[in-house]
């Protein structure tokens, strides 16, 4: 049989085990940059899993020999870094870098823990524009090739689209996975997958942790919700498919998260331990097909979840460190080959039963390859390199995960070209085309599940009051859709009311309302929000034209189910208000259809919506 026929997981399984054999024969160690004979061979941009080559085999081979434990050791690590510069000297982001990494900049952590990537955040500024970023990129990874071990960095973000994006405008922006769900159309989901990977990949980003491939079933999920394409896991898994299809043809390393699925919890992650009560057989039916579908496409990265799952291990371990969830479940029964990296090890659910130097040798140990964002790099590092000297770790474990990780390098074209163009960027990142398509996109998405009381369409000329939720210190959401409102005609004012207005904010909402001819009022996560539900009450009591509209859960609407009109939009940027403004003025119809069901307050186990709702006609 040849390699071409064999299965995936199969041929991988058989070129790890390869590689390691062969690290321990003695050879020369070859030049870099990569010879061009070699770099002809590599794959620039390349969907799925291509069949295994000499050259990918010989450097895998060659750069794993040559290098020393500690650098293997920092291979297996990807950490948050500030500024926005790999050398700043910028003192508020060196002291944010000293507090955690011990060193000043992004140069001095790749020398002293020979690091196999970092992740960027906005916080971090690291993503304050496109050409900023591809310059971060750049001094990154000349530092990185400089190195001893020659081996350019992964450099990654969450650039999920919708609620979770790190790159900003003028990058495009798309609605996101729950918007997705609802135009329920392939070609869409893989299209923005597409559009973000050459964007991403422009500005020397060669890795996205997206998509998310959690299956929400839990209205109540405080962590994934709209991140999510919805809750159907047939749905879910075409979705994730595609998008891990068009990543990689881009060039970009896919990763989804968060293994084995985080959709069914009330507890966010972040701040606290969460326990999915599936059944085996619930997993299999709903949580695991994303995961087995991405598989399937040759997903270069999975990442893992910070949940106890009883039914897959019932030591109460997060699968994060459970040798039978990721190994057992993922690598054994699922067949994945691919490299395995953590959820943030800062984050509150795997810190809860061990200790920070304890948690990144039990990841290995449980059969995970790459540790993201350790709360103190010095401490992880130390405990892994000790782990792996006094055997508790063996070399051969570490040399199987970085194996994966060098593999995965080359295979998306970033040991053959780490560098980008800034002078490129404009070329590739937001362009006319581009946003274009991401509001073609958005249009398909807006849902509309209730239109009583003659409120739509908003006639032009118009009086229309732009109202409710927005981020208190940038409230760009309300003044977006004002202003798209105004591009067909209306006439519109904006009061945001922000985050859970207090009385005065709301009686001055109200006041106005009673001036203007329609009032919209915009909604985020409601249901834990009394300002914004007396706000909504307020309204209705008050007798005006009123629409509301949830731009992030759809699940808003159990809080007032008796509004006359409701829609939602999954997502609150721009162009999702643009979209929502054509859709409230008729200029398109509205063509989302939910992707959850809407349960029903009032009757438990009914539901005020149920799965696939949506009018198509105002």
């Amino acid at each position: 049989m040849s390699k071409r026929a064999l299965p995936v997981a199969r041929r991988l399984s058989l070129f790890t085990a390869a590689v390691l054999a062969a690290s321990s024969v003695a050879w020369l160690a070859g030049p870099y940059p990569v010879r061009a004979a070699d770099a002809a061979a590599i794959p620039s941009v390349s969907a799925g899993i291509p069949p295994v080559s000499d050259a990918e085999t010989g450097w895998v081979m060659k750069t794993l020999h040559r290098m020393t434990l500690e650098e293997k050791v920092g291979q297996l690590f990807t950490t948050r870094v500030y500024g926005e510069t790999a050398d700043t000297a910028d003192p508020a982001a060196v002291r944010m870098n000293r507090s955690f990494l011990g060193v000043d900049n992004a140069a001095q952590a790749v020398a002293r823990y020979h690091l196999g990537g970092f992740v960027y955040f906005a916080y971090a500024d690291n993503t304050r524009s496109p050409e900023q970023v591809a310059g971060l990129s750049n001094g990154i990874q000349q530092v990185g090739v400089a190195q001893p071990s020659r081996v350019p960095l992964l450099l990654s973000t969450d650039q999920e689209q919708g609620a979770v994006v790190r790159l900003g405008p003028p990058a495009t922006q798309f609605p996101g996975n729950m918007a997705l769900g609802a135009g329920r159309s392939v070609d869409d989901a893989g299209t923005a997958a597409r559009i973000t990977g050459r964007e991403l990949r422009a500005v020397g980003i060669n890795q996205d942790l997206a998509p998310v491939a959690d299956v929400n079933v839990n209205p109540a999920n405080p962590v994934i919700g709209v991140r999510s394409f919805g809750e159907d896991p047939s749905l879910a898994a075409d979705l994730v498919a595609a998008q891990v299809a068009n990543y990689q043809e881009a060039g970009v390393a896919a990763t989804v998260k968060h293994f084995p699925g985080h959709g069914d919890t009330a507890v966010d992650s972040h701040s606290g331990l969460p326990v999915i009560a599936h059944s085996r057989a619930e997993l299999d039916r709903i949580d695991l097909p994303p995961f087995r579908a991405a598989i399937a496409h040759g997903v270069d990265a999975i990442m893992t979840a910070h949940i106890v799952v009883p039914a897959l291990d019932p030591s109460g371990d997060p699968a994060t460190l459970s040798h039978p969830i990721i190994t057992g479940l993922l690598r054994a029964e699922l067949g994945y080959d691919g490299v395995v990296v953590t959820d943030s090890l800062g984050m509150a659910g795997v810190r809860q039963r061990y200790g920070d130097a304890r948690v990144p040798v039990l990841a290995l140990k449980a059969g995970v390859d790459m540790l993201v964002n350790p709360p103190v790099m010095q401490v992880a590092y130390d405990a892994v390199r000790d782990a792996a000297r006094s055997g508790e770790l063996p070399e051969s474990r570490i040399d199987e995960a970085v194996t994966r990780i060098l593999r995965l390098k080359w295979r998306r074209g970033i040991v053959a070209a780490p560098f980008v163009d800034p002078a490129a960027v404009p070329r590739t990142v937001g362009t006319p085309d581009h946003l274009a398509v991401a509001q073609r996109i958005s249009d398909r998405t807006t849902t509309l599940l209730r239109a009583g009381g003659a409120t739509l369409p908003i006639p032009a000329g118009h009086r229309v009051l732009v109202t409710g939720w927005d981020d208190p210190a940038a409230p760009t959401t309300t003044q977006a859709l004002g202003a798209a409102l105004g591009r067909h005609g209306c006439t519109p004012d904006v009061l945001s009311t922000g985050v859970n207005p207090a009385a005065a904010r709301i009686d001055a909402a109200v006041a106005a309302a009673r001036q203007h001819d329609t009032t919209v009022v915009l909604t985020n996560r409601a249901t834990g929000d009394v300002g914004q539900q007396r706000l909504v009450r307020a309204l209705t009591a008050a007798d005006v034209r009123l629409v509301v509209v949830a731009v992030r859960d759809p699940y808003d609407v159990t809080t007032f189910p008796d509004v006359p009109t409701y829609l939602a939009t999954y997502a609150f940027n721009d162009v999702a208000m643009n979209s929502l403004a054509a859709v409230l003025t008729g200029a398109i119809p509205p063509a989302g259809r939910l992707p959850v069901t809407i349960p029903d307050p009032a009757r438990p186990g009914a539901a005020l919506f149920p799965f696939g709702a949506g009018l198509s006609t105002i």
